[in-house]
């Protein structure tokens, strides 16, 4: 069986890669909030600038408008002219740049400003990235193999260029998110080391303690994951909110494993049984070791530990046999018509009373149960621990001690060879 102590580690481990994954995996939409909104121009594979968007357009769709534009005056590349730069009729403000008439790409005042120049010199300079990208991709079309060659070697440039930009972009906020998880880790365990120290001074309650220590432990938790949000670059507060609008398969997904955590909760605020108790869930028994928030570790009687799901624990019935301090054992015995029952009763009385384990306050009682046809039933009762080893201790020890003082007093048992058998003489008319 894993060591407890292995397998928390592993858990420690797990999270900052769910954490990635989640961050990896996350809705489009929060991916197109949260970062930047400029996209690169490429021709043949080869990065040549980035926009952004304008009013009509989206910065993607208006950077596949220019690659389009461009790959177009790439078809013919005998007819590909010198770019020029014009002042644009509709916005004096703004330059197109346009290539033998075909209008290539609009340098607007938001473009000069992400790039901290103005917008004539940012024109010039797209200009020359323009005529140094039509004149590479006429010369590859022109050049043996044409076309075909050209447009494999630009499907691999812009594969290995997409990995590289993405690679500069994401692994720095993938750091960051990991050091920040990392430094939360260590805080988070540092203070429920620290609570547990203090709490075995002023607390002497398990499951208050537990309580505590695991609230504040995940609370932390919770907070290092919210800030390692922020440092990969994005919102929390869009994250949270995308995430409740676009995660409901997601939601079901996760309603057993919610279910367990609101449950665990509940049972440490409720506390229908506390760590220390010997309960019965199911067809299982045994004592509470852990009460985690999603499920209640459990040793059985036969030094077996399992994890019961705490949803399971809340909606189950749930026999806790400490709950009380004592509790009470009845003992069952069958006797002949002859004996003396109040005699008997005295006998059953003392004997209980002199067993060890057996308290005296509540005092043993003797019931008389059922006449049967060939005997009698008597039920001996007693209090004792209600802990299960003194419980099942002290039960043996009484039955021994009843069957003693029977035979000392000289009180038979019946018999059971003896059978009385009726025959039934009814004639059929």
């Amino acid at each position: 069986m894993p060591h407890p102590g292995n397998a928390r580690k592993f858990v420690r481990l797990l999270i900052p890669l769910l954490v990635s994954l989640v961050v990896l995996f996350m809705p489009e939409s929060i991916l197109q909030a949260q970062q930047d909104e400029r996209v690169t121009v490429r021709v043949d594979g080869r990065s040549l600038f980035r926009v952004g968007p304008t009013e009509e357009l989206s910065a993607r769709e208006r950077a596949d408008q220019i690659e389009r534009r461009m790959t177009n005056l790439l078809e013919n590349p005998q007819s590909i002219a010198p770019a020029q730069i014009e002042v644009s009729q509709s916005n004096p403000d703004q330059r197109v740049i346009s290539v033998a008439g075909v209008p290539i790409v609009t340098v607007t005042e938001a473009d000069a400003q992400d790039n901290l120049t103005t917008v004539d010199a940012l024109s010039i300079q797209w200009t020359q990235t323009v005529d140094r990208a039509l004149q590479r991709g006429a010369e590859r079309r022109l050049a043996p193999g044409g076309r075909f060659v050209a447009e494999v070697r630009a499907a691999i440039e812009a594969a290995f260029g997409s990995l590289i930009e993405s690679a500069v972009t994401i692994v720095p906020r993938v750091l960051a998110a990991l050091l920040v998880i990392g430094l939360f880790w260590l805080l988070a365990a540092t203070v429920r080391y620290l609570m547990r120290l203090l709490f075995r001074r002023i607390v002497s309650d398990l499951t208050v303690e537990n309580l505590i220590k695991q609230v504040a432990y995940y609370s932390i938790w919770t907070l290092g994951i919210i800030v390692a949000v922020d440092a990969f670059g994005f919102d929390p507060e869009v994250v949270l909110t995308s995430l409740g609008l676009t995660s409901l398969a997601l939601g079901f997904a996760l309603k057993d494993i919610l279910s367990n955590y609101v449950s665990g909760i509940l049972i440490l605020t409720l506390r229908p049984f506390e760590i220390g108790d010997q309960i019965v869930v199911g067809e299982t028994e045994g004592t509470v070791e852990r009460i985690n928030l999603r499920a209640t570790q459990i040793r059985t009687y036969d030094d077996r530990v399992i994890q019961v799901p705490n949803a399971e624990l809340f909606t189950s019935r749930v026999t806790n046999n400490t709950s009380a301090p004592v509790r009470r054992a009845s003992i069952n015995l069958f006797l002949g018509y002859e004996v003396d029952l109040r005699q008997v009763s005295e006998i059953l009385k003392a004997a209980m009373r002199a067993t060890e384990g057996v308290l005296t306050d509540p005092a043993p009682s003797v019931r008389i149960r059922e006449l049967n046809r060939d005997d009698v039933q008597v039920e001996a009762r007693f209090w004792t621990d209600s802990r299960r080893s003194d419980y099942i201790n002290t039960s043996s020890a009484v039955r021994v001690s009843l069957l003693d003082a029977l035979k000392q007093a000289g009180i038979p048992m019946p018999d059971p060879t003896t059978r009385i058998v009726r025959i039934d003489y009814t004639e059929n008319n």
